[in-house]
């Protein structure tokens, strides 16, 4: 199918945001249509899934605004791109993000290219970030809306994707989406923003990661090697974790919470500690599978740099370890920096791209 030029495919969710989206390019004067992806095959009547009225819902609000509804089913893509690098690094005791690599290889690469079939010029989504063009480059900025930027989770994404993509909601808020859906009265105006991982749901993650994982048990430990209990394995539990630790009383005199401050991957065991140990912070930390938006700076890089999404721009110097390895030195202690995490960089507004954390390092 030959590509228009004025012809836009929203990925249309269900959700408020996409909505609101496709809203806006319509108003803006667009050929806009949708598209509805399913990404995991999970059974429609499980009570964590949303999928059946995810899909009404995107249904309605597209025959609402008078627009073509595709549907997609992605969940080989998924399986393949996404799921089988999250499981793979559970194995290795690190904590993968994969809505990072779902927005890289799903949503801005199987639908980009579904799109382009459907002679569409660009896709857009919903994301609160903005995509901005200078010298025949194309920079990836945060959204105005400072509590719902996410620009992290798009780090990994190329000039291409981002030259054929299209953030109607990067220039303003969330309450201002909120107040367009209710006054052309959407039916998910005052929907719940969906949270969590995007296959998982609302359902207990270790309860979901059993179906995949084996439990080996190993041992939590305190700081000076004590044994405290067994615990289920290292793939359900993350550093930082105070959640589902169940150190009860009895095994110290402090009432503070337990946190898991370093896992033993070697030795099959959980360091745990209570407060807030000098443990938990670290000054630096190695990352590799570095991606760069636009060519790769030099270094030293000094810029700001965030191990975790709605963190505060922490200020740092970036320097080359390896072809695809690199330290990060962080001017403040950094609070539970976790491995298979990612690292991802700032100039200001312009997002530089990212690093999956490797190690804390030695300091």
């Amino acid at each position: 199918m030959s590509i228009t030029a004025n012809k836009i495919i929203v990925g249309l969710s269900g959700g408020v945001d996409s909505s609101v989206a496709a809203f806006l390019l319509l108003e803006q004067g667009f050929q806009v249509e949708a598209l509805f992806m399913k990404n995991w095959d999970e059974d429609d009547d499980d009570k964590y899934c949303s999928a059946s009225e995810d899909l009404s819902d995107a249904q309605q609000v597209a025959d609402q605004l008078g627009i073509k509804l595709h549907t997609v089913n992605f969940s080989h893509e998924y399986w393949e791109d996404v799921f089988e690098n999250f499981l793979s690094e559970h194995k290795k005791g690190r904590t993968p993000n994969p809505d990072v690599l779902c927005n890289q290889k799903i949503k801005f690469k199987a639908f980009l290219d579904y799109a382009k079939d459907l002679g569409a010029k660009k896709i857009a989504t919903g994301h609160y970030a903005r995509i901005a063009e200078s010298n025949k480059k194309y920079l990836l900025k945060t959204g105005i809306d400072g509590n719902k930027d996410q620009s992290y989770f798009l780090h990994l994404l190329n000039q291409e994707q981002l030259s054929q993509s299209l953030f109607p909601l990067g220039e303003i808020n969330k309450k201002h989406v909120r107040e367009i859906a209710k006054n052309n009265n959407f039916i998910n105006s005052e929907k719940k923003d969906s949270t969590g991982i995007c296959f998982i749901g609302e359902r207990p993650f270790a309860e979901f990661l059993t179906n995949f994982l084996p439990k080996e048990k190993g041992d939590i430990v305190d700081e000076d090697g004590r044994f405290i209990k067994h615990h289920d394995g290292l793939p359900f539990y993350t550093i930082g974790q105070r959640k589902g630790l169940e150190i009860g009383g009895g095994f110290s005199d402090s009432p503070e919470p337990w946190f898991v401050a370093d896992k033993l991957i070697e030795s099959n065991k959980i360091v745990a500690v209570q407060g807030d140990s000098p443990l938990l912070y670290h000054n630096s930390l190695v990352a590799d599978s570095v991606h760069w938006i636009d060519k790769a700076p030099n270094f030293p890089l000094t810029c700001d740099a965030k191990i975790r999404y709605r963190q505060a721009s922490q200020e740092c110097k970036v320097t080359m370890l390896d072809v695809d390895c690199i330290k990060v030195d962080f001017k403040d202690t950094q609070r539970a920096i976790t491995p298979g995490q990612s690292v991802v960089f700032y100039d200001g507004d312009v997002c530089l791209g990212g690093s999956v954390i490797k190690s804390k390092a030695n300091e």
